[in-house]
């Protein structure tokens, strides 16, 4: 083996993404030959044992890309301290070390793709590539023209000026509008601060789309394969 970045050796093993494996050094969570690694910037060479978090770990030749149609009430995370359900329990079947790329709040539902590919994952969320992402929001009261206008322009949801949006009213349901948009950012509970932004909150939020490849018809709580072009769309959009 080629010596190996250790946050690109722990992605490789379909643990965690490059960017997590370096919270999880950061953490000491991370032994190599017994000793608790202290640097992100490690090099692991040939006959090296790695553990992460007490478990031997190895890079798994065979990539794995699901799709998972993520319901409520379940958290995007591979374990849970407080001992509540996370999407892990969804793809106990799956013969892989897989784990979620992103992130989907525990009240918010729909498209999570799931891989053990860690330089899959790390394109997949990086900003510089500016993936872009489709929610389908039902939101209280009425959504107004000038509102949708700020919303693709980009507003303010503290400290932070969100970039341009797509932005597109479904329909009016009693006191409320369901509106697609689409972003290309990932912060923590962006859409749903968007919305409030502009004072409507957010009553349900469901992901439907990355880039082209759309969630479809799949049951919630159900997964399947990404398709070969699928997966070549994503490393390549």
């Amino acid at each position: 083996m080629k010596s190996m970045r250790i946050n690109k050796y722990i992605a490789q093993s379909g643990i965690a993404s490059r960017r997590k494996a370096d919270e999880l050094v950061a953490a000491g969570n991370v032994k190599v030959n017994g000793l608790t690694l202290k640097e992100a910037g490690y090099d692991v060479v040939a006959g090296d044992v790695v553990e992460v978090n007490g478990r031997r770990i190895e890079p798994e030749d065979k990539k794995v890309y699901i799709l998972l149609n993520k319901p409520l009430g379940y958290v995007t995370t591979v374990s849970d301290d407080k001992d509540r359900q996370t999407v892990m329990d969804l793809v106990r079947d799956v013969d892989a070390r897989i784990f979620p790329v992103g992130r989907l709040d525990y009240n918010t539902s729909g498209m999570l793709i799931m891989t053990n590919d860690g330089d899959f994952a790390y394109r997949l969320t990086h900003p510089k590539h500016e993936m872009p992402k489709t929610y389908r929001a039902r939101v209280a009261g009425v959504l107004s023209d000038e509102k949708c206008a700020k919303l693709r322009r980009g507003v303010d949801i503290g400290g932070y000026v969100t970039s341009n949006a797509k932005v597109q009213i479904v329909k009016g349901v009693q006191r409320s509008t369901i509106v697609d948009i689409t972003i290309h950012e990932g912060k923590n509970r962006q859409v749903r601060k968007m919305f409030k932004a502009v004072g409507n909150n957010v009553q349900e939020l469901a992901r439907i789309a990355i880039g082209d490849i759309k969630l479809g018809r799949l049951a919630v709580g159900h997964y399947r394969k990404l398709t070969k072009e699928e997966v070549e769309y994503l490393k390549n959009c």
